[in-house]
């Protein structure tokens, strides 16, 4: 009797179990069960990596689905942040959901509706200054903290063939140093044009370099200083020399955005503080992530008469790097923005747009390049825009970008390009020095910094708030 009594408790339990079993939990899958499932019923196949899909579950698959594999496929995956890309006549590629990337039709579709806002220049100008305004309050930098003694530490000077070059550290805030490279030509009092260069996250595979201590960022720093410019090589937040200051981590923030922007503003006020620098000629330029700080400083600051962001002007990628989109610049107005806008903001003034075959920028010839045309042309200025694109190469500031960008530089900033040819005519790099890692230090093989140096995040958004 005792055991029929337990018998019947225990089944009691399991159907009590199965029926207070809710919805949710009766229509769960594994998203990779449920994948396999919808390559069977569509008969499509579907890329994806293991680890994307480990450990993840759908709730309600089969409620999801539709007609068509692409509907089912937006209802299966939105909800687990994850997206798809049709990648030929039946397969797809899976990856994650990120917010700072785009389908290039919608970057299209971005610039047609944002075009239709300004079909004069009067307009043109009203909207530049509503986004000046409103990029200023997202960075945290309106109003624009008072200006502080630069205090500029210049250490190490060396002399090559037809250039100087000093390590720098300006205080762009109290306490927060700038550090960087200043090349200068070997002859001549100037004035000087002078040329702003920001880098991005690549690192030279052969040395594993990077920042402004590649070899690439050496040549073309040298390389126009040898033609009579004054340039100014400085490193990101917490990137390069920075991090004697700040981990690696806080550059992976909204905080980098902010003083990324406000440094490119200080490394101006610092260059046109220099008595043998033309403060009215005054270029910018840098790739990927260096493109990024050029073209948003070129907007924010009319003192840049030159510009010539490389592989990073697109209208459907925002940057991969919080540094770069980690605030919500790119949501300013009704309409939002987008890369190639901010870049346009430039407009009127001379802009060389570098654009390659392999990323972002391959669209640049047929959806990009007509916008900037469009705004230029608003003041009768067609000419001062231009594309280079170089369809058979990727994402980096290679020999033949800097050729690009060397002969639009000399057009504008009045610089020789005859002081770095060969004799058969050709631009020629090959007399720049290529110098180590700790020769570029400005503070250092000791790495000693100055004894008000900030090293907590807070303390430097006090600073900021103390300065506005």
């Amino acid at each position: 009797m005792k055991l029929r009594i337990r018998f019947v408790l225990i089944l009691l339990s399991i159907v009590c179990s199965v029926v207070a079993q809710k919805p949710e939990e009766v229509y769960r899958k594994p998203l990779k069960e449920v994948l396999d499932q919808l390559s069977k019923k569509y008969e499509v196949n579907l890329e994806y990596s293991e680890s994307l899909v480990r450990n993840l579950t759908v709730t309600y698959p089969e409620w999801r689905y539709r007609s068509e594999i692409e509907a089912t496929l937006t209802n299966i995956l939105m909800p687990l942040d994850l997206v798809f890309q049709k990648t030929g006549d039946r397969n797809y590629r899976i990856t994650a959901f990120e917010y700072y990337r785009r389908p290039p039709e919608e970057g299209k579709k971005h610039l047609d509706q944002l075009l239709a806002l300004y079909p004069s220049v009067d307009l043109w100008e009203k909207r530049k200054a509503e986004l000046r305004k409103c990029f200023l309050e997202r960075l945290n930098l309106s109003p624009l903290p008072k200006k502080s003694p630069l205090n500029p530490i210049v250490t190490n000077q060396r002399k090559f063939n037809g250039y100087i070059v000093e390590n720098v550290a300006i205080e762009s805030i109290p306490g927060v140093y700038l550090t960087g490279s200043l090349y200068r030509p070997a002859k001549g009092k100037g004035p000087f044009p002078a040329v702003l260069c920001p880098y991005g996250h690549f690192s030279n595979p052969d040395t594993n370099l990077y920042g402004r201590y590649r070899p690439d960022m050496q040549y073309r720093c040298a390389t126009l200083a040898r033609m009579g410019a004054v340039v100014f090589s400085y490193d990101m937040f917490a990137w390069g020399e920075s991090r004697l200051q700040f981990s690696e981590h806080e550059h992976r923030t909204g905080l980098a955005m902010t003083m990324q922007t406000l440094n490119s503003m200080r490394a101006i006020d610092f260059i046109v503080s220099l008595p043998y620098v033309d403060g009215k000629r005054i270029g910018i330029t840098g790739a990927s992530g260096g493109g990024t700080q050029s073209f948003l400083a070129a907007a924010l600051d009319d003192r840049i008469t030159v510009s010539v962001p490389v592989v990073m002007v697109s209208s459907y990628f925002f940057g991969g790097c919080p540094c770069e989109s980690g605030l919500p610049v790119h949501s300013c107005s009704d309409y939002g923005t987008n890369n190639a806008e901010i870049a346009a903001m430039v407009s009127p003034k001379p802009m060389l747009v570098i654009s390659d075959g392999s990323d972002w920028t391959q669209h640049v010839p047929e959806i990009e390049l007509p916008y900037l045309k469009k705004i230029y042309k608003l003041y009768g200025k067609e000419e001062n825009i231009v594309n280079v694109h170089l369809a058979d190469e990727g994402h980096d500031y290679g020999f033949s970008k800097r050729i690009a960008m060397y002969e639009f530089m000399a057009r504008h900033l009045g610089l020789k390009l005859d002081a770095v040819r060969d004799k058969n005519g050709n631009i020629d790099e090959s007399a720049v020095t290529i110098e180590k890692y700790d020769k570029m230090l400005a503070f250092g093989k000791n790495r000693k910094l100055p004894e008000n140096a900030l090293r907590n995040p807070d303390d430097v958004r006090r600073v900021l708030k103390s300065l506005q």
